[in-house]
């Protein structure tokens, strides 16, 4: 009998283990599987029972498995509850006590541990492998697999060590997650599963008992405010996209009254630790966060999420909301999104070290998000779309409780496609909204774009109708920010046939009408030139690492700000923006102008690199060009004369006026005074 045989019946074990009489939907099928040795992946709903799927059938068979999870508190959770239902199980990790490592490894010895679960940043220690042979491992299951995606949102870089360890170990492998899209699932089968298709599971992304609502950012804090007052004495969870905000909104929150803490990852590990304490033992207590929590949190009873920020994508709004109703009884959700957060998504997007096609898909991603907030049916049902499922009117969401008042678009969205075409596609959407609406700014003057045909044929909306328009286009992936063209939009094929009047298109006129002026934080560049900065931060946070430095020692933002507003052309232009010096334009300069033009600049002698940025530059240029024509005389047949760099700069910055003064500061010599000298003063005249 080997490791795998099962020593004891699942069934039993259900019920005397875990205390359930049946299994729920899916999982003995997925626990048939695992116990046969096959090795398998399995995508569940969140609150769908995974972990018993490994742990189960662990307790079936003989040896230990092990269990590669991302975070101590996840582990820590799953150890105390199988130890309170009278399993051996242990977890390594960082976090634990001497004594606590001690009682582990003891187990393993003694042979009674049956689950022992590690983080997987301890497959790179040395000894890991050999003590994994030594206790005699069976199988290995993988918790929240999504994070070997190197693309995803929670990519952890030790998951990719996971598909070595099974080939050494020559074990069966297990992976679970609750959010994988196609992609994803594609690139957890190659690194896990090394391309050969496991056994797969897909049980399905609805959670029926979670009331879905989108809302547009009019007074964030006062929103979320009222939600959780219409919400009180619940416990819940409110993510946001940076970490002072959690702090403020907590304060705000715990003024009005409710139990309230903040979490993220800047703070101290012990008081993350406490927050995790307090949520999973307080009543009512709202955490606002980051997503630094909540991967693998078991609390049953969280009764809501808000997003006072909108997430990265669909994968990870869907993991976050997740956390709410795993009881199975009714749950609620509110995302807030707006102009602001789509910016800073984008950039986030632009400013990362991936590839362009990387960044194409991601910005696809954020896109479909988007479809999802601009909803103009049940949101589940393009929710679930997404992850490839079909369902009616699910009658639990906003949209069902209230549908949307749309109205007949294709006549706006012609507009806007239009002048994507007639501006070739190189501008975002300030600009192509200015020229719909006739704004006569310098940018649309002068580049002529105000004999356009389309210039003020969108009139009829207000700027913050069309930036709507605009979402919900992107939010139906009619088009999309190139990031080889620094978030200029370009349309995609979807587009073509409502171009062509082949099909139409609703939009949400309530979107569009609530798209008044909010205040929010002042963007550092105005939306045109957002995707260019973001271009160029990326651009020195890769020489920065390369050279481990600041990245302010490159170029501090100011001088990345006014490059993306001037946007020099050439290296005299370059050099004229503030912060750029003969060493830095000598150094970076050529770097960031291909960033800007999209072509490598054209390098220049070190002589003239010299007077980069300078009148005498030009001079410059213009006494090189006038002895290469001269170079054999007047009438070409003349002995090759020519003078060198370092004269033709001394002449530049010396202007003289006179033969003498010219022969003087340039030491050219009597063949060359003649040959050049009456041109040269002539430039130096007009120049």
């Amino acid at each position: 009998m080997n490791s795998l045989t099962p020593l004891h019946a699942p069934d039993a074990l259900l019920a005397s283990v875990f205390g359930f009489s049946e299994f729920r939907p899916g999982q003995a099928e997925i626990v048939d599987a695992v116990l046969a040795g096959q090795n398998c992946l399995a995508i569940m709903p969140t609150g769908g029972g995974k972990s018993l799927c490994f742990q189960l059938p662990a307790l079936c068979r003989g040896g230990v498995t092990v269990v590669v999870s991302p975070l101590i508190a996840l582990m820590r959770d799953q150890v105390r509850a199988l130890k309170a239902a009278g399993v051996e199980a242990g977890a390594l990790t960082s976090g634990n006590t001497e004594s606590e490592t001690e009682e582990v490894f003891t187990a393993l010895d003694e042979g009674r541990l049956k689950l022992l679960y590690i983080a997987p940043e301890r497959l790179a220690a040395a000894g890991t492998l050999p003590m994994l042979r030594r206790i005699g491992v069976s199988a290995i299951a993988v918790d929240e697999a999504h994070c070997v995606s190197q693309w995803g949102h929670d990519f952890r870089p030790d998951y990719l060590r996971i598909g070595d360890l099974r080939r050494a170990l020559g074990v069966p492998l297990a992976a679970f997650t609750a959010t994988a899209d196609a992609e994803t699932r594609d690139e957890i089968v190659m690194r896990l599963f090394d391309g050969v298709a496991p056994s797969t599971f897909l049980r399905g992304f609805d959670r029926p008992n979670i009331h879905l609502m989108f809302e547009v950012k009019d007074t964030p804090r006062a929103q979320i405010l009222r939600f959780a007052q219409a919400r009180r004495g619940q416990s819940g969870i409110v993510y946001c996209g940076t970490r002072a905000k959690t702090e403020t909104l907590a304060q705000a929150l715990r003024e009005a009254g409710h139990l309230a803490c903040f979490y993220h990852g800047g703070m101290d590990p012990e008081m993350r630790r406490r927050v995790e304490v307090r949520f999973q033992q307080e009543d009512g207590l709202i955490v606002v966060a980051t997503i630094a929590f909540g991967m693998g949190i078991d609390k049953p009873d969280i009764r809501w999420v808000a997003h006072a920020d909108l997430p990265k994508s669909v994968e990870g709004y869907y993991q976050e909301i997740g956390r709410a109703g795993r009881d199975g009884l009714p749950a609620e959700t509110l995302t807030l999104y707006g102009p602001e957060d789509i910016r800073l998504r984008r950039s986030q997007i632009d400013e990362g070290a991936a590839p362009a096609d990387r960044k194409d898909a991601d910005h696809g991603r954020l896109n479909a998000l988007l479809g999802l907030a601009e909803a103009t049916k049940c949101r589940r049902q393009v929710l679930l779309g997404y992850f490839a499922e079909t369902s009616g009117p699910c009658g639990n969401c906003d949209l069902c409780d209230r549908p949307a008042d749309v109205f007949d678009a294709t006549d706006a969205v012609r507009k806007a496609l239009s002048a994507i075409l007639r501006t070739g596609e190189w501008f975002g959407a300030g600009h192509l909204i200015d020229i719909l609406t006739g704004t006569m700014t310098p940018k649309v003057r002068e580049r002529g774009h105000d004999q356009l045909p389309t210039f003020a044929v969108g009139r009829d909306l207000s700027k913050p109708a069309w930036g709507a328009v605009f979402r919900q286009m992107m939010g139906q992936d009619l088009v999309r920010p190139d990031t080889e063209r620094h978030g200029a939009l370009r349309m995609t094929d979807a587009a073509r046939p409502i171009l062509r009047g082949e099909s139409s298109i609703t939009l949400r006129r309530d979107t569009i009408a609530s798209a008044v002026p909010v205040a929010m934080v002042k963007s550092q560049v105005s939306d045109e030139d957002a995707p260019l900065l973001s271009a160029l931060k990326a651009k020195r946070r890769a020489l920065a690492e390369g050279a481990s430095v600041p990245a302010y020692v490159v170029f501090p933002d100011r001088t990345l700000i006014e490059m993306a507003e001037r946007k020099p052309a050439t290296l005299d232009q370059m050099a004229q923006i503030t912060g750029v010096g003969a060493k830095k334009l000598e150094s970076y300069g050529a770097l960031f102008l291909a960033v800007i033009t999209g072509a490598a600049a054209t390098p220049l002698h070190p002589q003239r690199m010299r007077l980069a940025g300078r009148d005498a530059g030009g001079l410059f240029d213009l006494l090189e060009a006038e002895q290469l024509r001269l170079a054999r005389g007047d009438d070409g047949i003349g002995k090759h004369l020519s003078c060198t760099s370092a004269s033709l700069r001394k002449i530049a910055e010396a202007r003289p006026t006179t033969l003498s003064d010219l022969d003087r500061a340039g030491a050219l010599g009597p063949q060359k005074m003649e040959r050049f000298g009456q041109a040269f003063l002539e430039i130096l005249r007009q120049g």
